[in-house]
């Protein structure tokens, strides 16, 4: 019999007939239709029957969930590797990976891990102290501990790593339990650890030949030396929020030229308030996060810029933005200069975003903004309580030792950016006269708290208009730490640098900022925006350019 035609409409929205027709042709012929986000998310569940398939129709609708239901697959296919198929590895850690990630064990699938008598060594003398690579230290002793209370088999022939529930995990942990018989150039000297690490990944490449045996690092160097002497080595990637080849969520999406003649071709709008929405549908849909900004600038015609509000299926919903260039808009005596911080500015004063994020380079606007929009909502509004701001207490050069005074002294050195940002708000405030000017400077200061990082832990603010400014030397787990102490109607700003992390162990890649921005990417309450022209000075952004 002929093979029926394509389906017109959505797999979900098929009544059983179509099953009963041909149920193994309609299957493939929709793989030849374009494919919602709906159907892909159906693809992981089983084949439809003819019991199943009937009370799908009731799944369909769910609109207030929609924006997080599509963010959710491009956040999991992001990492995702092609499934090793071949042999099973033999991984050899260095100590700088177990104290970096003390989960980092459960972390090579069916792969074997194998731990150098050095490497225990070397933990057992950094585990003192409260430092973060002595808690990690002290936590992967903990873990080893643990998997060796867990079997009671022989260490020699390896312990099983998911003995402690890490189901995941179908690989074995070896330690060095003999001496290892290598050959190494005279130039290394045989005292030094790296060099014995070095050693035992090469005892082990001749041993289990032709297996394959790779030594994972998170120093450079020691990566250099292992491949200098014909050794596999790798670094550490799973701390890694993004890949080198990605690139991090900017917020904002240019709109074609031909958008209003090939992207939306059903619009609809409507008047609310003060903003105009849009609903239309294209084929850029699939493309857009809620919360995303859009904007359409084209010589001759009008400009538009909106922000995604709903996404339904192939619809999206645009809402336009108010327009904080315009003086009558001013925040604080502040009014954006670009488009971006506009964009900026349209997240720091709604009342529905509950986390924003800010990236860009030096004298983008980033600590002015958040400031003058906490301001205004502080004393103006009374939306939010007071601000409290903090920052990670990393210095660009040698430090300059214990400083005295209570918390907010010892703090005052770091907080250099409030006070001239502060400066800047106080001139803005002209009609007062100097007695005036004063007394807004002391009521400014009176709704400012300064808090250090150190003591964060426990707390919850509530209605508290939090900045945490430098957050590109924050590590994933200190940023979680942060964004946890938010209570009922507390708002967060996150801003940094990404070009001036100053952390030894972070990078671009594995910075507590980006892990924020690639986690709320889509979320309703969350929103991010990357700055990108600088308007400090004409000198600064000279500098920003060649330097």
């Amino acid at each position: 019999m002929p093979l029926p035609p394509a389906p017109a409409k959505r797999a979900a929205l098929l009544n059983t007939a179509g099953f009963d027709t041909a149920p193994a042709k309609s299957r493939s012929t929709r793989n030849t239709t374009p494919r919602h986000k709906e159907q892909i998310a159906e693809e992981h569940t089983p084949t439809p029957t003819r019991e199943t398939a009937a009370p799908r129709e009731k799944r369909e609708p769910l609109p207030e969930y929609k924006g997080e239901r599509k963010a959710a697959p491009v956040r999991a296919a992001t990492p995702k590797k092609a499934k090793h198929t071949g042999p099973a590895k033999l991984f050899v850690l260095d100590t700088n990976v177990l104290m970096h990630d003390p989960m980092c064990l459960f972390r090579f699938e069916e792969h074997d891990v194998f731990l150098p008598m050095i490497v225990l060594e070397e933990l057992d003398g950094h585990k003192k102290g409260m430092t973060e690579v002595a808690r990690n230290a002290r936590q992967t002793s903990r873990s080893l501990d643990a998997l060796v209370a867990s079997h009671n088999a022989d260490i020699i022939t390896g312990i099983k790593l998911d003995g402690t529930g890490h189901i995941e995990v179908g690989g074995r942990l070896f330690f060095q339990t003999e001496p290892l018989d290598f050959t190494l150039p005279s130039s290394l000297p045989q005292g030094k650890a790296d060099n014995q690490i070095l050693g035992v990944v090469e005892a082990l490449r001749i041993k289990h030949a032709p297996r394959e045996v790779v030594l994972v690092s998170k120093d450079i160097n020691m990566r250099v030396k292992a491949r200098a002497l014909g050794l596999a080595a790798e670094d550490y990637q799973n701390d890694k929020t993004l890949e080198d080849g990605d690139l991090l969520y900017s917020g904002a999406l240019a709109l074609p030229e031909d958008f209003w003649t090939k992207h939306a071709k059903s619009v609809e709008s409507w008047q609310s308030g003060s903003s105009t929405y849009y609903s239309l549908s294209g084929p850029l849909v699939p493309d857009l996060h809620i919360n995303q900004f859009v904007y359409y600038e084209s010589a001759g015609e009008p400009s538009l810029y909106a922000r995604v509000t709903e996404i339904r299926g192939k619809t999206v919903v645009l809402k336009t933005l108010k327009d904080f260039t315009h003086l009558k808009n001013a925040v604080w005596g502040v009014t954006t200069r670009n488009r971006e911080q506009n964009f900026a500015m349209n997240l720091l004063t709604d009342p529905e975003i509950d986390f924003v994020t800010l990236t860009g380079t030096a004298g983008t606007g980033k600590t002015l903004m958040a400031l003058a929009a906490g301001l205004t909502q502080v004393l103006d509004d009374r939306r939010y309580t007071e601000i409290i701001m903090t920052r990670a207490t990393v210095s660009v050069g040698d430090d300059i030792g214990f400083l005295p005074g209570t918390e907010e002294e010892k703090m005052g050195p770091w907080m250099g950016a409030l006070d001239d940002n502060l400066e800047v708000l106080a001139k803005t405030e002209t009609s007062a006269g100097e007695w005036g000017r004063a007394a807004t400077n002391d009521l400014i200061r009176s709704r400012i708290k300064i808090k250090s990082l150190n003591f964060m832990r426990g707390r919850t603010f509530l209605n508290k208009y939090l900045i945490i400014d430098e957050a590109q030397n924050l590590t994933p787990k200190q940023m979680k730490t942060l964004i946890t102490r938010a209570g009922p109607g507390t708002k967060i700003i996150c801003m940094g640098n990404l070009a001036q992390i100053d952390t030894p162990y972070l990078t671009e890649g594995s910075s507590g900022l980006t892990y924020a921005v690639d986690r709320f990417k889509g979320w309703p309450h969350g929103g991010h925006i990357t700055l990108a022209r600088g308007e400090r000075s004409r000198l600064a952004d000279f500098a920003s350019e060649v330097l």
